[in-house]
């Protein structure tokens, strides 16, 4: 997850939505599976499989607790899946080449106890946003870039570590924090810091580094099948780019992407 995601998604959904949540954290356990895996679809269908694994778990965890009670089994597993990711995943409604496995769609383990149910499955992400505003939806969900299911691991190009996590979490933050104190976040669908798996020569005070790049992206899109790269004032970058190489350990050079939707994805992996 990306820095305070936990502790915001539970003061969003409890505390403003009354939903009753339980966390749980298994990132021991998903970098213990990623490690030494670098292959993107294979670090998908890991997460997926895992994801799923962990949640059989803990729902089985609060059947067994109902049960004294006489509470009804957990059968149905809830998902935000949208056309876009269906359409990457799987052939729907017509040909379709398999473009990355999403980790909600293709990636599901096949042999899974519980029944799925996605609601918005074939809608675009401009509609769902419509939806929620019609439905009363704070403005901070509704207006939230969306973040995969995956996480923090397909924006780390390259095997996922402790290490590797903390770098592309704090350049994530800082790049976020920007786009919001610059008032552009609105205007931009999606936005992300990916660690790149390359090191560079660089100087930080009078000392040679040889330290990693962070890769940032931003796209405008409607529909988010095709995308344009987000055109920022150059010096919101090269205070972005400043603040990333001098606050975040291990990175002394930064990047911005350029490419569109096609050829490119907005995910890097």
């Amino acid at each position: 997850m990306r820095h305070n995601e936990c502790a915001d998604a539970k003061k969003m959904l409890v505390d403003k939505m009354g939903i009753n949540l339980k966390i749980a954290d298994a990132s021991d356990r998903f970098l213990a599976n990623l490690a030494g895996k670098t292959d993107p679809e294979q670090k998908r269908k890991i997460i997926g499989n895992t994801f799923i694994d962990v949640f059989e778990e803990e729902a089985k965890a609060i059947d067994d607790a109902c049960a004294a009670t006489g509470g009804q089994p957990i059968e149905f597993l809830l998902q935000g899946t949208l056309y876009p990711d269906v359409i990457e995943s799987i052939s729907f409604k017509g040909p379709s080449a398999t473009i990355k496995t999403h980790h909600n769609v293709g990636g599901l383990k096949e042999n899974m106890k519980l029944k799925l149910i996605e609601p918005l499955r074939e809608l675009f992400k401009d509609e769902v946003r419509e939806l929620g505003r019609l439905l009363g939806m704070d403005d901070e969900l509704v207006w939230r870039h969306p973040f995969p299911g995956p996480g923090i691991a397909i924006r780390i190009l390259g095997e996922v570590t402790k290490d590797q996590v903390a770098i592309a979490r704090k350049a994530d933050y800082i790049y976020i924090e920007e786009i919001k104190k610059a008032g552009l976040y609105r205007q931009i669908a999606q936005a992300y810091a990916a660690l790149l798996p390359v090191k560079a020569v660089g100087v930080k005070g009078d000392k040679r580094t040889y330290e990693q790049m962070i890769c940032l992206r931003a796209v405008e899109t409607s529909d988010f099948m095709t995308a344009d790269w987000f055109d920022f004032p150059a010096p919101l970058l090269k205070k972005i780019s400043s603040r990333i190489c001098n606050e975040v350990e291990g990175v002394n050079r930064v990047v911005y992407d350029i490419s569109s939707k096609p050829p490119a994805t907005i995910e890097l992996e």
